[in-house]
């Protein structure tokens, strides 16, 4: 098969490579569309990931051969865990969080930027017709988002602020309004990015750049935000976002910041805020995804800017790791 994969630290190509082998009851997916996500982005950009490594982690395809209770043709989306399936935290849909997972994409089992990968059925959700390749491939940072969602407890007719409108920002604005939350604020800098966050439902946008983001806020939540999501992972957002959070609210840290952080505790003490780092998602959150976009009660294609190739997968890489318009970026394999 055809798979993009890393040659040496921080340079990708596209080679042939042997099919993968199930192991005994596991699922081999033909790829249909894989997204690019920052994690693939930081690691190798942080020069880090294995030699042959194949990366991409959220991806959907079609069912290679009948296992695991799945029928050849079948279509499905999977969390990238490769989990044991037997362990407690499994048993309880935990599979992201499995202790003894090999993590698809990630340098320890090999990824979806590639014609086919190897899943455990236990991970896999199926996709209902109704539900296309290109929603299949979202499921996964959906699923980000709406776990972030579900950890703060969002109420109808809470406000919430949402810190960067990446991918993840972008979901956690969908979740956020899909439970009717009102208003929802999201800061980012990118004008692109910032027409998409009201395109997928983001009540009011700021620009940190340009205009002051607390006298934003004291005109739209004067008493601040019931919930803040830091959504971006750069030093000092952590900080920035207790500033904002009202008395007794709740942030969220769903960025992920490679590098040291610091923060000033008292702030935060004194209006007893609430600090919670998440990371992944639960299986339900997959199935939930999955039902709401059958359901068509989410509309997440918006977040989808450009579909590319694998031949296409290096360029697009670099080019991600300047300012751009851009935001999710979908492989197709079968593309070209």
């Amino acid at each position: 098969m055809k798979a993009v994969i890393s040659r040496s630290p921080g340079q990708l190509a596209v080679e042939t490579v042997p099919d993968p082998a199930p192991s005994p009851g596991n699922l081999i997916l033909r790829v249909a569309a894989c997204g690019i996500c920052g994690t693939d982005l930081h690691l190798h950009q942080a020069k880090i990931l294995p030699p042959g490594a194949i990366t991409g982690h959220e991806f959907c395809g079609e069912v290679m051969e009948t296992a695991g209770g799945f029928q050849a043709g079948e279509r499905v989306c999977a969390l990238p865990a490769r989990s044991c399936g037997r362990c407690e935290r499994c048993r309880s849909g935990l599979g992201a969080y499995c202790q003894n997972q090999r993590t698809l994409g990630l340098g320890d089992a090999p990824g979806a930027y590639a014609e086919l990968v190897e899943i455990a059925p236990h991970d896999a959700v199926r996709l209902p017709a109704s539900v296309e390749d290109a929603q299949g491939a979202l499921v996964e940072p959906l699923a980000v988002g709406l776990h972030a969602v579900n950890v703060a407890r969002i109420r109808a007719g809470e406000s919430v602020l949402v810190i960067g409108a990446g991918p993840i920002g972008l979901a956690i604005a969908l979740w956020a309004r899909h439970y009717g939350a009102d208003p929802v604020v999201v800061s980012e800098r990118s004008a692109g990015r910032r027409a998409m966050a009201e395109r997928i439902g983001a009540s009011h946008v700021a620009n940190p750049e340009t205009e002051d983001l607390g006298a934003t806020l004291e005109r739209i939540v004067p008493t601040g935000p019931d919930a803040v999501f830091e959504a971006v992972g750069v030093p000092g957002l952590l900080q920035e976002a207790l500033s904002r959070v009202r008395f007794r609210g709740r942030l969220v840290v769903a960025g992920v910041c490679m590098v040291p952080d610091t923060m000033e505790p008292f702030p935060a003490i004194l209006k007893e805020a609430s600090i919670h780092f998440v990371m992944a998602y639960e299986k339900d959150d997959f199935q939930y995804t999955v039902d709401m976009l059958e359901q068509q009660r989410i509309a997440p294609l918006p977040l989808i800017t450009n579909r590319i190739g694998l031949e296409e997968v290096a360029q697009t890489f670099e080019s991600l790791a300047k300012p751009s318009e851009q935001c999710k970026v979908l492989v197709l394999p079968q593309l070209g």
